[in-house]
């Protein structure tokens, strides 16, 4: 069970997870992200520091220590649990303090940034401990390890893993932070993409979960973007893919890469929410539901580049060279249209777009679209369902589309238009797919 930031918000959150947790009467292992809010403070620290700053860091310390001492005021009854964790807390913000008398580096921010999931677990613990709870408090850094590359060490986590399990076996609930990680020098790093969601599904692989359970504030993942469009409703059940194309285009509940461990190890995931947990929410899987779209979602802030080139005609190697020059700027590209005479791709990370442009017109005329937006129509989209993509491009019809891409995958088609249209866009494919009765 994961519970994001907001879940472990306030002390009425905690005793509340606290109580969904010890509902189930198998043994249960629990992630948990920093209290909400507690990142932005620790970077606000780095930046003083980063700056030389050390009185600005002081500042933003003692201001999140004063809000701490109020939380283990109001979470704990027992005096004993009360002095435990206020002693605890106390060396976590002298730590945070040690800083501000020392070159400030990368490593040093990481090691601050860890801090918020380090108190986090340790209020909780402590909490279920008074609570009568049998409850051990397991450290990441022991167990979750990251490879040369910067990517998640399976076998490493697996092995570290099941020891520790076996040292408490009989433990009703274990308890780790999420995000936070040792790379493979041994020094504090965290997970980056995906963060807490990351730890969750790393854990559920490496213990053969029986499922794993991403605890936020809505219930699931919904068939449009709720804050832009009327009438939108939780989608119960998703391919692993359909939920990766959605998270990808910009259903922001999820990212792309956590739930790749869980798909390997056929675990399925389930999305539910903590200010409703009765509701069904949104389970993900292996299982294909046949025949349905699902959900709709947009990306924001695309740029798209066309490259047109009589050159392009029966040459060979033309697309290498052209992909080989955003792949030099580290510019991943979402969509590509191929033709005869030309090449159209969009890019959302617009930061070396003068520079790409510049190597571009070496091999044809480059015109640039800014401000577009990315629209993503996911389900059952395999080409032998007849009449599928009409549905979708009915709905489009009366919106300039750029771009179209079908067929790269059995779940997605998605459109490129301008972002001004991106409202009417949604609201369309929601009147034509969704809410037709």
């Amino acid at each position: 069970m994961k519970f994001g930031g907001t879940s472990v918000g306030t002390p009425q959150r905690m005793k509340e997870v606290t109580k969904l947790v010890t509902k189930s009467a198998e043994p249960v292992f629990v992630v948990l992200s920093a209290m909400s809010g507690t990142t932005n403070s620790l970077v606000e620290i780095s930046d003083y520091l980063y700056k030389k700053n050390p009185d600005g860091a002081n500042e933003v310390i003692n201001r999140l220590e004063q809000k701490y001492a109020k939380h283990v005021a109001e979470l704990y009854t027992s005096q004993e649990q009360k002095d435990k964790t206020a002693e605890f807390l106390k060396s976590e913000f002298n730590y945070l303090r040690s800083f501000t008398k020392e070159l400030f580096t990368s490593f040093e921010e990481k090691s601050i940034v860890a801090q918020g999931e380090m108190m986090s677990t340790n209020m909780v613990a402590n909490y279920m401990q008074e609570q009568g709870i049998s409850v051990v408090l397991l450290n990441a850094l022991d167990f979750m390890r990251t490879d040369k590359n910067s990517e998640p060490d399976p076998v490493y986590i697996k092995e570290k893993l099941t020891a520790l399990l076996q040292e408490h076996e009989g433990a009703q609930v274990f308890i780790t932070q999420g995000f936070i990680c040792r790379n493979a020098y041994g020094e504090v790093d965290n997970l980056q993409r995906g963060g807490s969601d990351y730890t969750a599904s790393l854990i559920g692989a490496a213990i053969g979960a029986e499922e794993i359970q991403i605890w936020t504030d809505i219930d699931g993942m919904h068939n449009n973007d709720p804050r832009v469009v009327d009438k939108t409703e939780p989608v119960h059940q998703l391919h692993f893919e359909e939920a990766a194309e959605l998270a990808y285009f910009g259903a922001k509940i999820l990212h792309p890469t956590c739930v790749q461990p869980a798909k390997y190890a056929g675990i399925p995931v389930r999305l539910l929410n903590t200010m409703d947990p009765d509701a069904q929410g949104t389970t993900i899987s292996n299982q294909t539901e046949y025949g349905k779209i699902k959900a709709v979602a947009a990306k924001d802030n695309i740029t798209a580049i066309k490259i047109k080139s009589s050159r392009m005609l029966l040459a060979t190697g033309f697309l290498r060279k052209v992909f080989e020059i955003f792949e030099s700027y580290q510019t991943p590209i979402d969509m590509v249209c191929t033709s005869e005479v030309g090449v159209s791709m969009s890019i959302d990370n617009s930061s070396h777009l003068g520079e790409i442009v510049d190597e571009l017109k070496k091999y044809g005329t480059v015109t640039v679209d800014t401000n577009m937006c990315i629209i993503c129509v996911v389900g059952d989209l395999d080409w032998s369902n007849i009449g599928f993509e009409t549905l979708a491009l009915d709905a489009m019809k009366d919106i300039p589309v750029r771009m179209v891409s079908y067929g790269g995958s059995n779940y997605n088609i998605s459109f490129l238009i301008r972002e001004e249209d991106k409202k009417r866009a949604l609201q369309n494919l929601s009147n034509t797919i969704f809410n037709k009765k």
